[in-house]
């Protein structure tokens, strides 16, 4: 009771789609024929990894990745875990490092334009 639900949207940017603006209008385009409001869906945070999200793992434990190749495969949950909680950080603003790969910024940022619109 008196809590949110925020419905976050994870998918991989495929080779048919240039980035994440061009895939949300997508997810639009499909929202909206099924009765979707703007406003419920600008609610949505979404988060799109280029290629794989195995890069965002293998750049959030290293400091490094390429998004032009496919990172690693995540074998060990331990591991995925200490990197959701280096991608909380970061995306909150409070570690600094090495620049974050373009598809990792891009949903950083709607996700912290959800959180600035919640707080309105």
């Amino acid at each position: 009771m008196g809590g949110d639900t925020t419905l976050m949207v994870w998918a991989d940017l495929d080779h048919d789609v240039e980035n994440g603006e061009e895939l949300k209008a997508r997810f639009w385009t499909a929202a909206e024929q099924d009765g979707i409001t703007r406003e419920q869906f600008d609610q949505v945070v979404f988060v799109f990894a280029k290629d794989r999200i195995e890069n965002w793992i293998e750049f959030l434990l290293t400091g490094t990745t390429d998004e032009l190749r496919e990172g690693p495969r995540q074998k060990h949950d331990k591991s995925v875990a200490d990197a959701a909680k280096t991608l909380a950080k970061r995306c909150l603003g409070r570690e600094n490092g090495p620049p974050i790969p373009p598809s990792l910024e891009w949903s950083c940022q709607n996700w912290r334009n959800l959180v600035e619109t919640m707080k309105r």
